[in-house]
């Protein structure tokens, strides 16, 4: 071999000496890289405090039309975009919630993030259709801290039957939680203040006490601002029905969940229907606004904030806003909770508050952007540390420690107490993000409720207790839930025909009718089916 060819040859075989090297330093590269990323992703080691530098943002639908809180404007979202480098935007149904879903199921849009109710028949559609992920399968891959911070008996009751955890809900509890906590229920029966105290707070626990009280009312106060006093207020009427004069009614008669070990018809209960009649008599009288059967919330709220309901059965929470606007003009003309309707016997209510199904629950789409970016996002909201940031908001800025526990700085209570809606907008802590707000984790923590809201939560323990044995889903698009829908619907339309109802003898008529459409849609079944759930789930909470 001549030298020419020689330097050609070990030219050749120290460019692959250096190739192979080459490769093995990229090889080894690799190798640190994940080790790196093994590092970062432990139990031990939150993975979003890595990524406060890398911002993204997540498209987070709310299925709520009523909910107006906006992110990047106020103190906590801020904090916690810098934290996590995660920048929110809301979406939110501006008409029928279940339409606007619907159609996003359908067309394949699902943005990142999906809070909706635990009773929504898409709460077990989305996994099903594999429209979302399954968080447990995210966190291995991306957060094993998420197993640090979920709490291990929710990520149990909340597995599909294929062992996967597809959300995670916001204001879960335990029965175990109601026996060493104040857990206050957010249903209660409201009296405008005043007006309740010059006529001499009567007992309104009773149809004739009822009537009277409202006859007062409207003497002593016939007139608002040179608007009508409205008697009787309600929760808005729906498709579904309206949970002042159903649900919240029912469970202030103490009306049963179950009798004889079977799920018990509660809509059929005769203190119900008593009750039910006493209220066609109030609209009879004229003490029911025309407007309680068309208005929306935003109209209540409005009535509500101007102080035109006398009474009404009502969620505490809903009428924050009014309350605190009314608090501001006036500290005597605010909504106080008081003894409502009673049943003959007296008893005292049953107010559920959440169980461990909780009240909404989260889902991350297949849609999503960044899935590691989400389910990490999702461990800081439920941790400690984001708990904390989501109700108490910024130490030094919004509360301060002092003997060891957090005090709200005087300013901020001040004005989370007569102003809510900008309270949201400056510091949007008091969980104004509640979508994974933690209760027992807050218990700790000590309430900011103050006037006016505090006693509309306070007069409600006594009376609160676990239903969450009786939370019923059926599968959707079975016979069974298709079936129940229709009868949903169809009491949406006949509850509103009972109360305007002309005489006893037409509601009788017109309830009789309704029971006879619940037959054919063969309601005996619904009921079989909802005493196994029911069965089923207090087994599982040793509730037998």
């Amino acid at each position: 071999m001549n030298k020419k060819k020689l330097h050609l040859f070990n030219f050749v075989i120290l460019c692959m000496i250096f190739m192979v090297s080459g490769c093995k330093n990229s090889d080894q590269g690799i190798e640190n890289s994940n080790r790196e990323e093994e590092i970062v992703q432990t139990v031990e080691e939150p993975g979003w405090k890595s990524k406060a530098s890398d911002p993204i943002t997540l498209d987070w639908y709310i299925n709520f039309s009523w909910y107006t809180t906006t992110w990047g404007k106020n103190l906590v979202s801020k904090e916690i975009t810098k934290e996590t480098g995660v920048n929110i935007n809301f979406i939110v149904p501006t008409g029928n919630e279940a339409d606007k879903l619907n159609s996003m199921i359908a067309s394949d849009t699902l943005p990142d993030l999906i809070t909706l109710g635990w009773w929504e028949a898409q709460v077990q559609e989305l996994p099903k259709k594999d429209l979302v992920y399954a968080l447990n399968e995210l966190a291995d891959k991306y957060d094993p801290y998420f197993y640090k911070v979920a709490d291990g008996q929710i990520i149990d009751w909340h597995k599909n039957a294929d062992g996967n955890l597809y959300s995670y809900p916001s204001s879960s509890l335990s029965p175990k939680d109601y026996e060493t906590h104040n857990i206050g229920s957010n249903q209660n029966f409201l009296v405008r203040k005043d007006i309740y105290e010059a006529i001499g707070s009567p007992d309104m626990t009773t149809p004739e006490g009822f009537i009277d009280a409202c006859k007062k009312a409207m003497v002593y106060s016939p007139k608002v601002n040179d608007k009508p006093l409205i008697p009787v207020g309600s929760d808005e009427f729906n498709a579904h029905g309206c949970t002042s004069f159903d649900k919240i009614l029912q469970n202030f008669l103490a009306v049963p969940y179950e009798k004889d070990g079977k799920f018990y018809d509660r809509y059929t209960d005769p203190e119900y229907i008593r009750w039910l009649k006493t209220f066609r008599k109030l609209n009879e009288m004229g003490y029911l606004g025309e407007e309680i059967f068309i208005d929306k919330r935003m109209q209540l709220e409005e009535k509500m904030a101007e102080g035109r309901y006398f009474c009404l059965l009502y969620q505490g929470s809903d009428i924050q806003t009014s309350q605190k606007t009314l608090y501001r003009n006036d500290p005597d003309k605010i909504y106080i909770a008081v003894d409502g309707p009673k049943n003959l016997e007296g008893e005292d209510p049953i107010l559920p508050s959440t169980g461990l199904n909780g009240w909404t629950v989260t889902f991350i789409s297949k849609n999503c952007k960044h899935p590691d970016r989400a389910i990490q996002f999702l461990s800081y909201l439920i941790s400690e540390h984001g708990q904390k940031m989501t109700y108490l908001g910024v130490e030094g800025a919004t509360y301060d420690i002092i003997h060891g526990k957090p005090v709200m700085k005087p300013e901020v209570l001040k004005l989370l107490n007569t102003d809510r809606t900008r309270f949201d907008e400056t510091y949007g802590a008091d969980n104004a993000y509640w979508m994974l707000q933690n209760n027992v984790m807050q218990f700790k923590w000590g309430s900011n409720e103050r006037e006016p809201m505090a006693q509309l939560r306070e007069w409600t323990y006594p009376y609160a207790a676990y239903t969450g044995q009786y939370d019923i889903v059926f599968e959707n698009e079975t016979e069974i839930a298709n079936a129940y829908s229709q009868i949903e619907n169809e009491w949406g339309i006949v509850l509103p025909k009972l109360i305007l109802s002309s005489s006893e003898a037409e509601f009788d008529s017109i309830f009789e009718e309704f029971k006879r459409k619940r037959d054919t849609l063969n309601y005996d079944k619904i009921l079989e089916e909802a005493t196994k759930q029911m069965n089923e789930q207090k087994k599982k909470l040793d509730l037998e």
